[in-house]
C-alpha cells in the first residue's frame, strides 16, 4: 500500500455534495464540479474515485470554471440530472451531469456549455482503483467507430473516458484546460467494464441525460404527494429509491463509508450495506406513498438474502444478499479531515439485536395492509422466525446503535420484540394467515409486562435506555409509532419531555444517547442524529401535539442542503453536517414525520 498523505487543511464540507446515481451505484460530486466518491460498478465494490477521503491523488473527476464567482446548482425537476451554473468574470457555464438510467452499464455522462461569453474550464481526470491504492495503467484506445478513449485498467476493472476532447497525461495525472465560448459545449462520458470486455459503443450524452431525467421525474410521480413540505418528501423518496439497488432489491444505507461522526475522531463507518432494519423502515416509508413495487422487491430480497436456519439471522447483508462482511482499515487514506481509520466492511454484522426482526415484520404488516397478500413462502419465513425470537428475546443484545461493550437489556429491542409478536398476532386475527396464535399473544403480553416491570423509572417519570440505568436514548420514541402504548398514555409523552431534557442540544436536535454514560466501546462524542431528530417530531404528532412537531420539521428540514440532501448527524455549533452521505435512515425518518404530521394535522380539523 501506499503511505498515507496529509489531508487536505480544509475539507469540502459534507453538505457541498450532491449525489448522482443509477440504481446500482452512486456517485458524490462536489459544489465545485468534483467528483469525489464513486465506486464501481455496485455500492459495495471498491472505490475508483476517492478523494473524498483523502485529496486529490486518492482519485477524482474534476470539470469545473476555476475562477467562477457564483456558482449555483439544482436537480433537474424530480431527478438526479445535476445542473451546475457558473459565472465567472468573462462569462456563464452551465453542466448537466448524471449517471443515466435504464441501459444497462455502469455510466456517469457530463456536458459543459458556454451559454455567454468565454469562460476557461479546468478538467482533470484521476484514477485511482482499490479505493485510492491502485495507480491503473492509461492508454489510449479506439473504438469500432474510430472514436478515441483513454482506458485505465487494472486487474479486473477498466474505466473509459471519451468525449469531445481528452485530458493529457500529466505527471500521473490527465489534464486539459480550454477556453469556451458562447454556444460552444463539451461532452463527456466515463465508462466502467470489465477489463476482458470489449470497449462498449459510444453514448449520447444529451439523449440520456433527458431519458434519465424522464425516467425519474415518472417515478417521483407516481407517489402524486401534495402534503406539506412536498419538495422534502419528494426528493427524500427519490434518495429512497436511488439508494435502492433495481437488481436485487437490496437498500444499502448510505453510498459512502467513514464520513465523521466525530471530526477527527474515530467514528468511521461503513454504511454501503443493506441494514435490515433501515430497509424495513424505508419500505414503509415508500408503502406511505403508494410504492408497492418496492415493496415486492425488497420482501424477495429478504427471502433470498435470510435463507437457511433463523438463528443465522444477519442485521445486514451486502447488496447482493452476501454474509461475508469482513472490517478493514485502509491505512492508506487520511481520511475526512484527518478522521481515522477509514473502514470498509462493517464488524456488526455480528451482533445479535433482537430489535431487527420488530422493524422486519412492522415493514411485512404495513404490506399486507396495503394489499400484498403474503406469499406460501413469505410466511412460512416470518413465523420459523417469530419462533426463533420467542426463544432469545429475554437474553441482552447489542441495540439498534451497534453498541459494541457489553451486551444489555435494551428497552427499545424488548418493544421491538414486542411488536414482532404483534404484528405476527394480527396477520392471523385481521388477514387470517395461520400461525400459533395463543402462544405469540401469551409471548406478546409476557415482552409487555416486562418492560412496564424493568424499564420504567418511578423517580424520573420516564423509560429508560436499558434495565438497571436511569438514563434515556432517543430510540425509546419508537414506543410511540409501534403502538406499544396508547398514544394519549401519559408515559410516552413524560419519556418524550425526558428525552428532549436529556438529549436535544439545539432546538428539534438530538443526540441518540449520553456517550458518557452509554458503554458503547467506541469512545468519543457524536452530534445531532437526525433520524432520531425526524422521530421527535413523529412522536410529538402521534401523541397529539402536530404544532410542536412542525416546529422540530421546520428546524429539521432547513437543514437540507441545497439539493435537499441529508447527512447522518448535524453540529449545531459548527453548522455542518457530520457522518455518511446521503443517509438513507434520515431521509426515510423525514418522509415517516411528515406523513405522521399530516395525519395529526387532518384528525385535528
Amino acid at each position: 500500500m501506499t503511505a498515507p498523505t496529509t489531508p487536505q487543511a480544509e475539507p469540502v464540507p459534507i453538505a457541498d455534495y450532491a449525489v448522482l446515481g443509477d440504481g446500482r451505484t452512486a456517485a458524490l460530486v462536489s459544489l465545485r464540479g468534483s467528483v469525489d466518491w464513486l465506486c464501481l460498478p455496485g455500492f459495495d465494490s471498491a472505490s475508483c474515485f476517492a478523494a473524498l477521503l483523502g485529496t486529490p491523488e486518492h482519485g477524482r473527476w474534476l470539470l469545473t470554471v476555476p475562477d467562477a464567482t457564483e456558482v449555483t446548482r439544482e436537480y433537474s425537476g424530480d431527478s438526479f440530472v445535476l445542473e451546475t451554473t457558473y459565472r465567472s468574470p468573462t462569462g456563464t457555464a452551465h453542466v448537466r451531469e448524471a449517471m443515466p438510467l435504464g441501459d444497462g452499464r455502469a455510466d456517469l455522462v457530463r456536458r459543459i456549455e458556454c451559454t455567454e461569453g468565454e469562460v476557461t474550464v479546468c478538467h482533470e481526470w484521476t484514477v485511482r482503483l482499490g479505493y485510492g491504492d491502485i495507480e491503473p495503467w492509461v492508454t489510449h484506445v479506439t473504438d469500432d467507430d474510430g472514436t478515441e478513449a483513454l482506458r485505465a485498467i487494472a486487474g479486473p476493472d477498466a474505466l473509459l473516458l471519451r468525449g469531445d476532447r481528452l485530458p493529457h497525461p500529466s505527471d500521473h495525472h490527465h489534464e486539459d484546460e480550454f477556453t469556451l465560448r458562447a454556444g460552444e459545449s463539451v461532452e463527456l462520458a466515463l465508462t466502467w467494464i470489465p477489463s476482458w470486455a470489449p470497449v462498449p459503443e459510444q453514448l449520447t450524452v444529451p439523449d440520456r441525460l433527458d431519458a434519465t431525467r424522464i425516467a425519474w421525474g415518472l417515478w417521483a410521480r407516481a407517489s402524486d404527494y401534495e402534503g406539506s413540505y412536498r419538495e422534502a418528501v419528494v426528493r427524500s423518496l427519490l434518495v429512497l429509491r436511488l439508494l435502492t439497488d433495481n437488481e436485487t432489491g437490496g437498500i444499502v444505507a448510505a453510498p459512502t463509508t467513514s464520513l465523521p461522526e466525530e471530526f477527527g475522531g474515530g467514528r468511521n463507518w461503513d454504511y454501503r450495506y443493506c441494514w435490515l432494519r433501515d430497509a424495513a423502515m424505508t419500505l414503509e416509508a415508500l408503502l406511505e406513498h403508494g410504492y408497492r413495487d418496492e415493496a415486492t422487491e425488497w420482501r424477495d430480497w429478504l427471502l433470498r438474502a435470510v435463507a437457511g436456519d433463523p438463528s443465522d439471522l444477519q442485521i445486514m447483508y451486502r447488496v447482493d444478499g452476501g454474509r461475508d462482511l469482513p472490517e478493514r482499515e485502509l491505512p492508506h487514506l487520511p481520511g475526512y479531515a484527518g478522521s481515522r481509520p477509514v473502514r470498509i466492511g462493517n464488524a456488526a454484522v455480528g451482533q445479535v439485536q433482537n430489535d431487527v426482526l420488530g422493524e422486519v415484520m412492522c415493514a411485512l404488516a404495513a404490506a399486507r395492509d396495503c394489499g400484498l397478500a403474503d406469499s406460501a413462502d413469505s410466511w412460512s419465513l416470518q413465523r420459523h422466525l417469530v419462533t426463533d425470537l420467542i426463544g432469545h428475546w429475554r437474553e441482552p443484545d447489542r441495540g439498534i446503535w451497534e453498541v459494541r461493550g457489553d451486551p444489555q437489556h435494551f428497552t427499545h429491542s424488548k418493544v421491538m420484540a414486542w411488536a414482532a409478536l404483534d404484528r405476527a398476532v394480527r396477520a392471523v386475527e385481521t388477514h387470517g394467515l395461520e400461525g400459533p396464535v395463543d402462544k405469540w399473544r401469551r409471548e406478546r403480553d409476557a415482552i409487555h409486562a416486562d418492560v412496564l416491570a424493568h424499564a420504567w423509572d418511578a423517580e424520573r417519570g420516564t423509560f429508560v435506555q436499558a434495565y438497571g440505568v436511569t438514563h434515556v436514548d432517543a430510540a425509546l420514541l419508537a414506543m410511540a409509532s409501534v403502538g406499544f402504548l396508547p398514544p394519549d398514555d401519559p408515559r410516552l409523552r413524560s419519556t418524550i419531555d425526558a428525552i428532549r431534557a436529556d438529549l436535544e442540544i439545539a432546538p428539534g436536535l438530538l443526540r441518540r444517547y449520553p456517550t458518557d454514560q452509554t458503554d458503547d466501546g467506541v469512545g468519543g462524542d457524536e452530534h445531532a442524529f437526525l433520524a432520531c431528530s425526524f422521530w421527535l417530531a413523529d412522536a410529538l404528532a402521534r401523541t397529539g401535539d402536530p404544532d410542536g412537531a412542525e416546529k422540530v420539521l421546520d428546524v429539521l428540514v432547513g437543514l437540507t442542503n441545497d439539493v435537499g440532501l441529508l447527512a447522518e448527524q448535524y453540529d449545531p455549533a459548527g453548522g455542518r453536517m457530520a457522518g455518511n452521505m446521503p443517509q438513507a435512515l434520515s431521509h426515510l425518518a423525514l418522509v415517516r414525520a411528515v406523513h405522521s404530521h399530516d395525519v395529526a394535522r387532518q384528525e385535528q380539523a
